[in-house]
Parts: C-alpha cells; structure tokens; sequence
C-alpha cells in the first residue's frame, strides 16, 4: 500500500498494493498546514488525554481520606474537561460527630462561644475556614442549642395556654353573678322553662331533641341561638340544657329573660332527674376515679413542666389531662341519656363549643341502620392534624388489653356533634361498658389512655357508630389557626375543640367572629361585664 500527500494538502491518495487505485479525500484547513505540525497536534492531544485520565484516578488510588496534589488537580480539573460532575461527599467525621448529642452542662459552658442566629454562624466560618471536623462541632453547638431554647419555648406556650384554658375568665364569672342576683330580684328571671303548657312536648318524639350539658352560660346562649336562628322549623325545636346545681340560677335567669320562642327551652339541673339522686350513680364514681388520677400528678403542673426527659408532647398531654373539664360532671352525663331522658326515642347532643350555621333537622332523617352513634369521623380530611386521628392516637396498643380487643389502625369519630338512637342504645351494654374501662384504665395508672372522655366513649361505642357527612360536623377550630374562615363559615356546624375556645382571650382572631356574631354585645348583662367581641 503506498500513501499520497497533495501539495495542497487537500487529497490524501491510497494505492493497494494489487494496483486498484482508490483515493480518500480529506478535507483540511483552507491554509497550508505542514505534516510536522499535524502530526505534533496529535501527538499534544493524546498525552493530554492520557494526562487528565492519570489526574482523575490518581485521587481513588490515594484513598478517600487522602488528597495529593496531583489527586485534588485532576479531581478539580478532570471531570470538567471530560463533561462530567462529580457530587459532593460529607466526610464520615461530620456523621460521626452529629450524631453525639449534647447535654444541657456541655452547652452551659460555651454559650458565650456559640453563634446565636445563622448568619453569625455563616461569617464566623468564612473567616476561619475550618476543616470538616471544626464545623461539625460548632455546627452541633448551633443546633443543639437553638434544639433546647426551641423546647423551652415549646413547654412554656403549653403551659400558658394550660392555664388560660383552665381559669375562668373574669367577664364569664361577672356574667354568671349578675345573673344569679337577677334572679333573686326579678320575678321574670324565675320563669318556669319551659311553661307549664308546654311540658307535655318534652317527652313528644314528633318534635326535635337536641341535649346541651354545659355550666358557661354564654357559651350555652352561642348554641341556642344559632341553632333556633337556623332552624327553618324553630318551633319544632327544643333544646333540653342540662347543667349543675351552681349554674342552675344563671341559666335559668338568662333563658327566662332572653326568650328564643318559638323554640322550647328546657333548664335543668342534675339534681332535678329522679334516676340521678336515686341510688349508685356510675358518673359520679367515674368523677371520684377522675380526681383519684389527677392526684398521681402531684406536684401540678410546675412538676410537669419540670421534667427534662420528656417530649413536648408528652408534657402537653399531661398538662390536659389537669384540665378541670375532665373531672366534671358535664362531661361524663352524655354516657347515660338513656336514663336521662327515657320517653325519647332520638335525640342530638351538642358540646357547647360549637356553632350551628344551617338548619339540623335533616338529621332526623338518616337512616342509622341499627346503629346508636351517629357521627363523623376523624381519619379522613385534607386537615393532616384534626382529620388523622385512628385508635392509635388514643389508645396505648403496648397494653394487651387494648391490642387484644381493637386495631389500632381503625377510623376514631368525635364528640360534638352526636346523632343518639336511644331505643337501640337500651338495647346495648355500652355505658356499662364505658364504666367497666374506665376502671381498667384506673386500675392499670392511666396505662390504656390519658384523661378524657372520647378514648372510654371509642371503646364503648366500638361496633355502634354510623359515620355521617363531615358537612355535619367540622372540627379543630380550637386547635390551630390555620383553618380558613372561608372553609368554617360553609360547614354545617362548627367545633371549637381544643384550648382556644371562642370565649378565652387566646382564641383565633379570625376564627372567632363565627362565634360572637351570636351575641348581643348592647345587652346590658353583656356590657356591665366588659364582655366584647375581640
């Protein structure tokens, strides 16, 4: 074979060796390049080629602790002349010194040493350029610090909240005195309620039951009115409020001179039910085991909050669990409405923390199936906090008394707003039930659930509950702020669960007009006690 070069430089001739010509064109710059630089060009590519490639191993050979001059230039350099990037590695002493944590004396002594936001932290390493172990150490500092004032500020919003939810507020105690003594003074203030002629509809189930039990006065008028100002039938309506022997006076002064006619208003205290001051009652047994339990957490809630060892959450807990609400008669009287109120055959039980925003008769209408407990339930809901709540977020499935009997993943329901079908609830053993584990639970120290109601009532109603539209009954309005008002103002009825109820200075601004819209702040009970509407 014999190779031809043009003067030109722009053919290249091959000539086999049997004597066919062929020739290859080639195509090169339009100027005259001689075979010496060609040739030298491509020499000067290959050991270039050759040349990154030893700079990108290099590195590897050296290992990954190390980095020799030419390993640090050929990683810097290589991947960028070959197209290629290469991610960023954390060195295994950073992990090894995050996950240590540390302790509230270790920090003690550097805080003068450690940045206080991220931006001192930021230009402290920029100036001092440490290795990956200097910054894993003051990075550890940072966080751990900002970790403990985060949890302090954490268990002291608890706290506040726990005391504010708890008291009662000056404006709702003026309410209920001035109330009490226009009582004593005024004759309209002692009506009979409802009047005598209207007795005979208290036992007819061709009008529609609704049972409050509650001991706030203002809190019971919120209900009332919206749900008469509501109803597109309000004189079908009768409300039976049911409330303890303190609150008797003032809720009856109240309905007697603030008349919600055409609607029947019942007043009545625990003491007035025959089957409640004859005999053992299992609701006061339960609110003696209630006290016997809050007495565990002597101490109160300064000893609570005192605990280093445990979460947030748990102290939040804990500190509920003081609550006054839990050891009331109120909120263990809706577990016996069938003895309550005998002759009725369907009632609906309200807490008085809602608000009625459309007319409830329709619920009459839904057929329960058998079921006694008409309710929403709480494990579906776009709200990932107030609408994902299963067994497990009330019941302790390590105790095998729990795990033996239920599954932890099962839908809960709420309290609130609850459709009772009282002649299939005789038919059942569910507040036998709901004592019998209430003393279990006593029994095991609180081992089953914390303190409250819904837990005992999950139990007792298990395999009684017929879940209803969430239109019925939105939730969580007491919990977080993030609720919309949009979203509430359309719900058929509204909850204000949880600490930031709508009469406490800590309830949600933008929440609360929902709430106060169904008072009359120019009446004058009203405004001699200061009570407004923000």
């Amino acid at each position: 074979m014999q190779l031809h070069i043009s003067p030109s430089l722009r053919h290249v001739t091959v000539l086999p060796g049997q004597g066919v010509r062929e020739y290859i064109k080639v195509k090169v710059a339009s100027r005259r390049v001689s075979c010496r630089m060609l040739i030298y060009s491509l020499l000067f590519f290959t050991f270039l080629l050759r040349f990154v490639f030893v700079l990108t191993a290099v590195d590897t050979i050296d290992g990954e602790s190390k980095c020799s001059t030419l390993g640090c230039l050929g990683k810097k350099l290589g991947p960028r002349l070959l197209g290629r990037r290469l991610e960023p590695k954390v060195p295994d002493v950073m992990y090894q010194i995050l996950d240590k944590p540390m302790s509230k004396d270790e920090l003690q002594g550097r805080l003068d040493n450690i940045p206080q936001t991220l931006e001192d932290f930021m230009a402290e390493i920029k100036e001092s350029k440490p290795d990956a172990k200097t910054f894993a150490l003051k990075l550890r500092e940072m966080v751990s610090l900002m970790e403990q004032r985060t949890r302090t500020a954490k268990i002291q919003e608890y706290l506040y909240r726990h005391v504010a939810s708890s008291s009662i507020p000056k404006q709702l105690h003026c309410l209920a005195l001035r109330l009490a003594n226009e009582h004593s003074t005024n004759a309209a203030a002692r009506l009979q309620l409802p009047s005598a002629e209207l007795v005979p509809t208290l036992v007819d189930n061709s009008y529609f039951h609704f049972v409050l039990a509650t001991d706030n006065v203002l809190a019971a008028s919120v209900v009332a009115k919206s749900l008469v100002r509501n109803a597109l039938r309000p004189q079908k309506i009768i409300l039976h409020i049911i409330t303890d022997r303190k609150t008797y006076f003032p809720m009856q002064a109240w309905f007697s001179l603030h008349s919600l006619s055409p609607a029947i208003i019942e007043v009545k205290a625990l003491h007035h039910f025959d089957w409640f001051t004859k005999g053992k009652v299992p609701v006061l047994e339960a609110m003696e085991k209630d006290q016997k339990v809050r007495s565990q957490f002597r101490g109160g809630s300064s000893a609570i909050v005192a605990n280093e060892t445990e979460k947030p959450n748990i102290i939040a807990s804990k500190l509920q669990a003081l609550s006054p609400k839990y050891n009331s008669v109120m909120n263990h009287i809706r577990i016996h409405l069938p003895e309550l109120f005998p002759s009725l055959k369907k009632v609906v039980f309200l807490d008085d923390d809602i608000v009625i925003q459309t007319d409830l008769s329709p619920l009459w209408d839904i057929d329960m199936n058998g079921k006694v407990n008409g309710a929403v339930e709480t494990c579906r809901g776009d709200d990932k906090f107030v609408m994902a709540k299963r067994f497990k977020s009330y019941l302790n499935f390590s105790h095998p008394l729990i795990a033996e009997n239920f599954h932890p993943n099962e839908c809960a329901w709420a309290y609130g707003m609850n459709i009772f079908d009282l002649e299939a609830w005789r038919k059942t053993n569910i507040s036998l039930t709901y004592h019998h584990w209430l003393e279990q639970n006593v029994k095991s120290d609180l081992s089953l659930w914390q303190l409250g109601t819904l837990p005992p009532g999950l139990i007792a109603f298990h395999g009684h509950v017929h879940i209803i539209d969430p239109f019925w009954h939105m939730l969580g309005l007491g919990y977080q702020e993030n609720t919309s008002f949009v979203d509430a103002e359309t719900a058929g009825v509204i909850h204000f669960n949880g600490r930031a109820k709508p009469w406490l200075e800590i309830a949600f601004p933008h929440l609360r007009p929902l709430w106060t819209k169904y008072i009359n702040f120019s009446d004058k009970f009203i405004k001699s006690c200061h009570i407004r509407a923000s």
